[in-house]
């Protein structure tokens, strides 16, 4: 055959070209460089059995994987889970921290899962900007769109900063309209609108509704979430209605009845609606003596309204009366906290963000008041320059005369104190404020006289000089009487022109006090001993 390597024998046979056999024992073909088939079903065999063995080692090493990150999941959880998880422990915050730091991120959630997300805030709060945004992305999806609610305006801007806008719309829809109103409330006008696209249409209704309530409105803080029946339904359908209906509160306290108009007429507490017969109508068992809100009124007014009359809620009205929303007391305990909070810091001329913000920042809040406290503190330089040539020649007037002034600012700032604090109450009003006045007065000239004694006597053994004595004395006791009027004078007259007390009341009581001290016991000085 044509092309065949082969030679033809003289029997007819045809031999090899090589005289050996057509194949040898590996079953090659001679002259070739090929493999035959045993060969390479060898080859495919062994090749199968080392892919198998591979997966086997791999699949091995991913199960000591799993079995590794188990058992640090459950050492770390048998050193925290010792204690109560209530409330933040000291164990799990270092084990949250140790475990951001070393990277092992995929047991964060499990350690965080226990805690309740004012818990998961507390610790959020506690860790540093760095370890935040670590945890943020640690926790994922799992992380509580709740928690937000419990953060601090600063720190919760930050973990803002952390989150892309679906996360942000998504957070929004889950949490209640009052909360998602509020977090909304602090980005910017173009987050707003971008964020408010990706919200469904229902919830991004309610949103921009809220938003045109003013800050520190009862409409930014009521919640949209609440149960409404009409006059004419029976106890028994309104038990059928919350039966049936999927969508309501998860938590409530009051169901409203309404007219027509969607005016509340009514309010209908659960414990007397479960103990009604099933026939009676809603109108013959509600309560028609409740509270409304209006919707503009501020809130630390609300905060008032729900302690003078012990509410529980309160249902919000616009101003043709319609309902539109309802505020429950937990809100109002934040807004009692925040207002509480909020003149506490004022008095002391700082703000919130000193806490959890940055240090060009803190600095940057505290300036204006150092400024402010310079000026004043020059203003009284200035009268003890009145009286150099006495300070000269008398040196223990140099001495004695920090401890007038310094009793004088102290006995104004408790005054003072008293009377910020029984303002923001509304304990102060028209009637009785002249007999507050009247009383501080008195308790100042009171104590001016006792720690007249008290200075008279240490002067004596001190510069054995009775004309010093008795100078100390009176000045004391009209430093303390001048700091009882103005400690109370000071915020009456601010409250009157509509400026907050807590902000300024401190730099004019100070400025008083100090000027008065050193005045009164300079010049008496300057009289008897000069």
């Amino acid at each position: 055959m044509a092309g065949d390597d082969s030679i033809e024998g003289p029997d007819g046979r045809t031999d090899p070209a090589d005289g050996g056999d057509s194949t040898d024992r590996g079953g090659e073909r001679p002259g070739g460089d090929g493999l035959g088939t045993d060969t390479v079903e060898a080859v495919a065999v062994a090749a199968a059995e080392a892919a198998a063995k591979k997966r086997k080692v791999k699949k091995k090493d991913l199960k000591a994987k799993i079995r590794q990150l188990e058992a640090e999941i459950e050492e770390t959880r048998n050193q925290v889970l010792d204690e109560p998880l209530y409330g933040m422990t000291p164990k799990l915050e270092a084990a949250v921290i140790r475990a951001l730091e070393q990277e092992r991120f995929p047991i964060v959630p499990r350690l965080l899962r226990p805690l309740h997300p004012a818990d998961q805030a507390d610790l959020i709060e506690r860790l540093d900007g760095d370890d935040r945004e670590s945890l943020i992305g640690a926790m994922g999806a799992a992380f509580d769109p709740e928690v937000l609610v419990y953060l601090d305006d600063t720190v919760r801007e930050e973990i803002l900063a952390h989150l892309d806008e679906a996360q942000i719309a998504r957070f929004l829809s889950v949490l209640d309209s009052d909360d998602a109103v509020d977090l909304i409330g602090e980005l910017d006008e173009d987050e707003q609108a971008r964020i408010l696209q990706a919200v469904p249409a229902k919830d991004r209704l309610i949103l921009e509704q809220g938003l045109t309530f003013p800050e520190s409105s009862a409409g930014r803080l009521m919640q949209r979430e609440m149960v409404v029946v009409p006059t004419h339904w029976t106890v028994g359908q309104t038990i059928d209605y919350l039966r049936t209906v999927r969508d309501l509160p998860d938590d409530f306290h009051a169901i409203y009845v309404v007219d027509p108009t969607h005016s509340p007429v009514g309010e209908l507490v659960l414990s007397h609606l479960l103990r009604a017969k099933r026939p009676i109508r809603v109108s013959d068992i509600m309560r028609k003596d409740f509270r409304r809100v209006p919707a503009a009124m501020d809130q630390e007014e609300v905060a008032l309204l729900f302690r003078q009359y012990s509410l529980v809620a309160a249902p919000v009205v616009d101003e043709d009366e319609r309902l539109l929303g309802v505020i429950t007391v937990d809100d109002v305990v934040d807004v009692i906290d925040e207002e509480a909070e909020e003149d506490l810091m004022r008095l002391g001329g700082v703000s919130e963000i000193d806490l959890y913000g940055t240090l060009w920042d803190t600095t940057k809040s505290r300036f204006p008041w150092l400024l402010v406290n310079l000026a004043t503190a020059i203003a009284a330089s200035l009268v003890i320059g009145l009286f150099e040539a006495t300070i000269q020649k008398v040196v223990a007037l140099a001495v004695l005369m920090p401890i007038v002034a310094s009793m004088g600012g102290n006995a104004g700032t408790q005054t003072l104190t008293v009377a910020v604090r029984a303002l923001a109450m509304r304990d102060i009003d028209t009637r009785n404020a002249m007999r507050f006045v009247a009383k501080e007065a008195l308790a100042g000239s009171l104590n001016g006289i006792a720690f007249a004694v008290v200075m008279a006597g240490a002067s004596i053994l001190w510069f054995g000089d009775t004309q010093i004595a008795w100078i100390i004395a009176v000045a004391m006791v009209l430093n303390l009487l001048v700091a009882g009027l103005v400690g109370t004078l000071i915020p009456l007259g601010l409250q009157r022109v509509n400026v907050d007390p807590a902000v300024a009341s401190g730099v004019f009581l100070t400025t008083v006090t100090d000027v008065v001290g050193f005045f009164v016991f300079l010049g008496l000085a300057t009289l008897v001993l000069l």
